[in-house]
């Protein structure tokens, strides 16, 4: 148990270019979270001009995992030094952001089609939605799977059948 709890060196990529692609995504939600917590207040009231089911208590609870997914992703796409089980926690939420962005620009193309930003940026930059953001979620979750299949935290061992 005490395994979990101390923090260990990344194990190296299985390819070069995993840690380049991890590095993008990394990039990416750098600049995704210094926009949105810019001006949090206005990106809040964004996220209630979606209309999303649950209504404002539920929607800036939303607002805020986002952030804080895309934060403690980090660790892991920059493959820091951390516990086995927060090398898990940070991978897993490299995933989430993309999932919950997904959700959030289908419900924005379909169902709520009066939205003027879709909020990558915050209010920051106004990005209307449409299929391009769809694509571009879709895009963070390919990210999202690269950098996790290169930057695997366990060793996968193989067993060899001897030949005698």
């Amino acid at each position: 148990m005490s395994g979990f709890v101390k923090a260990t060196l990344a194990k190296r990529p299985r390819v070069r270019e995993a840690q380049k692609v991890a590095y993008l995504y990394a990039a990416i939600l750098v600049i995704f979270v210094l926009a949105q917590l810019y001006t949090f207040d206005d990106f809040l009231k964004l996220m209630d001009s979606f209309w999303l089911p649950g209504g404002e208590p539920l929607t800036h609870l939303l607002a805020g995992i986002i952030v804080v997914s895309e934060v403690f992703a980090l660790p892991f796409l920059l493959s820091m030094n951390l516990s086995p089980l927060m090398r898990i926690f940070s991978m897993g939420l490299s995933w989430l952001v993309p999932l919950i962005w997904i959700k959030l620009s289908f419900w924005l193309v379909f169902m709520a089609n009066a939205a003027p930003n879709i909020g990558y940026l915050g209010t920051v930059v106004r990005l209307i939605p449409g299929w391009w953001s769809i694509f571009f979620a879709v895009a963070l979750g390919i990210l999202a799977g690269w950098s996790s299949w290169g930057l695997w935290p366990f060793v996968i061992h193989h067993r060899h059948k001897s030949i005698n």
